[in-house]
């Protein structure tokens, strides 16, 4: 079984910065591929980023390139998502995620086994 934790969610004014951490347990977690996935009031689940299992290789959804930076420590079995510039319209519940599997979509919430329970990030206007 796989635990995931996040922490670092909160109220800021638009234009501000919040790092969101997600600690692992459970299995060797540098073996598995991460991301994040946010959620809205009245919206689908939607894909934010995921990171390769060395760290080296990133990818965003459009709507956060440039402002959001994910990032691994393989020791620390923790995976950050760093939100710059932050805007309204990135209120959401921020969920961490981890997939057992290779070859997967990385914008399928399907395609992740495991989910945190979610972290609250409110952007005022």
């Amino acid at each position: 079984q796989v635990q995931l934790v996040e922490s670092g969610g909160g109220l800021v004014q638009a234009g501000g910065s919040l790092r969101l951490s997600c600690a692992a347990s459970g299995r060797a977690f540098s073996s598995y591929r991460m991301g994040w996935f946010r959620q809205a009031p009245g919206k689908e689940r939607e894909f934010v980023a995921v990171i390769s299992r060395s760290g080296t290789t990133t990818y965003y959804t459009d709507s956060v390139k440039g402002r959001f930076t994910i990032s691994r420590d393989n020791v620390k079995n923790t995976v950050y998502l760093q939100m710059n510039s932050l805007k309204p319209e990135d209120t959401a519940v921020y969920y961490c995620v981890l997939t057992l599997r290779s070859g997967i979509d990385n914008l399928q919430a399907q395609s992740y086994d495991y989910w945190g329970q979610g972290t609250q990030v409110t952007v005022s206007a």
